[in-house]
């Protein structure tokens, strides 16, 4: 069975200025960082090495000047899963220079309707994210450089319609919102 990684896990090393991410799912549970997920579920605190090994390649690249980004598309009330994934770990990767936004579609249409989750490195190659109906990572689909254009403008409608993670976060991270 074909690596559905190869190719991809390279392309976080080799950026030179920008890696995008859009999230579109309420729930990424099966694609990693399962433990931690469950620990979250159960309660307990969080680790102390939790999420360490993305935390050290976050910090090489901030501190090179490269820019790690992305914005979630969501609705609240958050799944447990966006509980955990944004009170756990957008606040622990904002510690190495990660920069969240939230473009909240509660009480709006979504303008990215339809639009998958994808990586954008370097204005000019994409990796399409695919996932089964569970949340679980299948392949990532690097696409022809050509397809940069189009992805270029969903990142950009994305980062003018959401706002800071920090001001939502302020706002809405309550369980109880």
């Amino acid at each position: 069975m074909p690596d559905p990684h190869s190719g991809f896990a390279e392309l976080f090393d080799s950026f030179d200025t920008d890696a995008f991410r859009l999230e579109t799912l309420d729930d990424y549970g099966r694609s990693g960082n399962v433990d931690a997920y469950q620990a979250f579920l159960a309660g307990k605190p969080q680790a102390a090495d939790y999420n360490a090994p993305w935390l050290a390649k976050l910090r090489t690249h901030t501190a090179a000047g490269r820019r790690v980004h992305r914005v979630h598309v969501l609705t609240r009330p958050l799944s447990p899963y966006l509980r955990f994934e944004l009170g756990w770990g957008y606040r622990k990767n904002m510690t190495a220079g990660e920069e969240f936004f939230i473009l909240d579609v509660t009480e709006r249409a979504n303008p990215l309707e339809g639009v998958p989750d994808f990586w954008l490195f370097d204005s000019t190659t994409t990796a399409v994210m695919n996932y089964d109906e569970d949340g679980a990572f299948l392949a990532a689909d690097v696409l022809p450089l050509d397809w940069s254009g189009e992805f270029c403008r969903l990142r950009d409608l994305a980062l003018a319609e959401a706002v800071p993670f920090e001001s939502w976060w302020a706002e809405f991270g309550d369980p109880a919102h």
